[in-house]
């Protein structure tokens, strides 16, 4: 692999990277010098990049970035995906480096590296973990993010329509349609997909200590979670659509919460859907409040999160919001697409319109 994509740059934010954008435009975001609207129209940046790219020749000068350790079972090689994602870029004519993951966090430098040297395509193959850490480096750039779902619920990829199958996920890669779409930032922290407090980042955080993935394993982890968890106090508090036709409302909740949601897209993976009308493009995200229950009404209710009806549920609250204030009377645990950190008793959530080019199909039909 070239070593000009080994090149590391750092942030004192870390995932976040303050300063100037390719090609010499002004960065849109600033998240820890400005509490208003800190979003610049990055116009200039999507004539160059997302947009005019329809007729794209397949001599691109892309990287791709391979976490062997995402996937059903954790594995200590990167050898098989290696491999097949070169004969994938050979066989479809991408001019591509690969390059495998080998820690936490190197997914990010890597796609950093690239962006620096102004690499045309970023493909990821990964789960939504390693997904978050390239498009985190990608945000506010024009440099596209192609991906190829190798984790094990694939939240972000299925809302966006992208193919389970790595052979059409590269085809996608290839072929596909430039789309730019929102970003959430949470405690400093971008997400694409969905980020929150409470039950899920607990479950979260058991699931990515276990060895086993995939559906059954995160169903297991949850019942276990689900008898020991004991929810938590929350204060919610956001400001209603500004775009609607009314004025917009100060919504606050106050009261023990299983979970608090903020959802860019639709669901966490897997299918379950946990706000059916976030949408990745409309300049909003969907904050969801889930009421206590017993074990036995959550299991009974899980149906919901898998049918698109769970909104129909019994405490189930949900607004659509640009920014949301969170504060518990204890440090809360949170997650972004499913990477749980320890943050504050207080967290600040906010969404950055058109943050990140994506490479897919049926932009307008996935997204929903």
């Amino acid at each position: 692999m070239d070593q000009h994509w080994l090149v590391r740059e750092t942030s004192p934010l870390g995932n976040i990277h303050p300063g100037r954008c390719p090609r010499g435009r002004p960065r849109p975001f600033a998240p820890s010098t400005n509490t208003s609207s800190p979003r610049a129209e990055p116009k200039d940046e999507k004539s160059s990049g997302a947009e005019g790219r329809g007729s794209r020749s397949h001599d691109l000068r892309t990287l791709v970035i391979v976490n062997p350790a995402a996937g059903t079972f954790r594995t200590r090689s990167g050898s098989g995906r290696h491999a097949t994602a070169r004969a994938l870029c050979a066989r479809m004519g991408l001019d591509a480096d690969v390059a495998v993951t080998e820690r936490p966090g190197h997914a990010r430098e890597l796609a950093l590296s690239a962006r620096r040297s102004r690499a045309e395509l970023v493909l990821v193959w990964g789960g939504d973990g390693t997904i978050n850490e390239v498009a985190s480096a990608l945000a506010f750039s024009p440099t596209p993010v192609a991906i190829v779902p190798g984790g094990s619920g694939n939240g972000l990829a299925r809302g966006l329509g992208i193919p389970l199958d790595c052979d059409a996920a590269f085809a996608v890669a290839v072929n596909g349609r430039d789309q730019w779409i929102d970003a959430g930032e949470l405690d400093g922290r971008l997400f694409f997909n969905v980020a929150g407090v409470g039950f899920d980042a607990k479950v979260a955080a058991a699931f990515n200590r276990g060895a086993r993935r995939g559906l059954p394993a995160y169903i297991w982890t949850s019942l276990l979670e689900a008898m020991r968890y004991r929810p938590a106090r929350y204060q919610v508090s956001c400001c209603g659509d500004p775009s609607s036709a009314s004025p917009p409302t100060v919504f606050f909740h106050q009261a023990p919460a299983l979970l608090v949601a903020v959802a860019n897209g639709a669901q966490y993976g897997s299918g379950a859907r946990i706000a059916p009308d976030a949408r990745f493009d409309d300049g909003r995200l969907n904050v969801v409040i889930i009421e206590p229950r017993s074990v036995a009404r959550a299991l009974i209710e899980s149906r919901h999160l898998f049918d698109g009806t769970i909104e129909r549920m019994r405490g189930y609250t949900t607004r659509a919001v640009r920014d949301v204030t969170l504060t518990s009377d204890q440090p809360m645990l949170a997650h972004v697409d499913g990477e749980p950190f320890q943050a504050g008793d207080s967290l600040t959530v906010r969404v950055h319109e058109q943050a990140l080019v994506v490479r897919c199909f049926f932009f307008s039909e996935a997204v929903r």
